[in-house]
């Protein structure tokens, strides 16, 4: 029988606060693992895979992202399937659209920009249900500083410093589009605090932990244990520094994926 291969482009969002992130791995549940196992009950069958855009790391959220579905020998009908599709899936993780593309269609390569954001407050301990959004700092942070040193990482540089175990042959150079500490307007909910904070970070690709040691970075120089000076040097990268905050991942939420025509 000759195999004949449909494609079809799904976009997703996730609560990861449950999930060691998006790919599949031996005995732990990821988002990956629980598509497959909602598409195999909904197809009836095991013969397609999927592809990603990105991985996401174990407790991060994503609000929207892309994900190819490759089906052998059957097409479905995208209308219908959608529906079906979301009543099947658990209550953290839905489908909002699904449509058909070609053998032509990479979604490694067509990815052109995304959002990510950073939810964090300091001072007075968060209500417990903010744990799968929100990182709560005890200490005081000078938000002031904190923001003009994230505007310092818009721009192309070599993020090597921001980059977990880079190898020799990784590609260390991001050109980040914004970078900005601002008043979290975008996600509320009741038992939030009153006030919180976002860093919002876009740009066509990060590196492994990348965002999350920039939040790190951030945080210790609002809290005082970073100088200015330091953290320029970092920055700088003219010589290879070992930062060890990786900021919590149930803080970051991948926003917003936008693809190119």
């Amino acid at each position: 029988m000759i195999r004949k291969r449909y494609y079809y482009l799904l976009k997703i969002q996730y609560l990861g606060f449950r999930y060691h992130g998006w790919q599949k791995q031996p005995e732990v549940l990821t988002v990956e693992r629980m598509m497959q196992r909602t598409l195999q009950y909904v197809l009836q069958h095991s013969n397609f895979k999927l592809l990603a855009a990105g991985r996401t790391d174990a407790k991060v959220s994503v609000n929207e992202t892309f994900v190819e579905l490759f089906i052998d020998n059957d097409t479905i009908d995208v209308e219908a399937f959608l529906p079906v599709l979301n009543q099947n899936l658990p209550p953290d993780i839905r489908a909002l659209s699904i449509n058909e593309t070609t053998a032509d269609f990479n979604i490694i390569q067509h990815p052109k920009e995304k959002e990510y954001l950073f939810l964090f407050s300091f001072g007075e301990k968060n209500h417990p249900f903010c744990a799968p959004f929100m990182v709560n700092i005890l200490e005081s942070l000078d938000i002031s500083l904190m923001q003009n040193a994230a505007k310092c990482m818009e721009g192309t540089h070599d993020f090597i410093n921001f980059t977990f175990k880079p190898k020799p042959e990784t590609q260390t150079v991001v050109t980040i589009t914004c970078c900005e500490i601002v008043q979290n307007t975008v996600y509320t909910a009741n038992f939030f605090p009153k006030e919180s904070f976002l860093l919002r970070v876009k740009g066509s690709g990060f590196k492994r932990h990348q965002i999350r040691l920039m939040m790190g970075a951030l945080i210790d120089l609002g809290k005082g244990e970073m100088d200015w000076e330091y953290f320029q040097q970092v920055l700088e990268a003219k010589e290879h520094i070992k930062l060890t905050h990786i900021a919590p991942a149930s803080g970051l939420i991948l926003h917003s994926s936008t693809l190119e025509e």
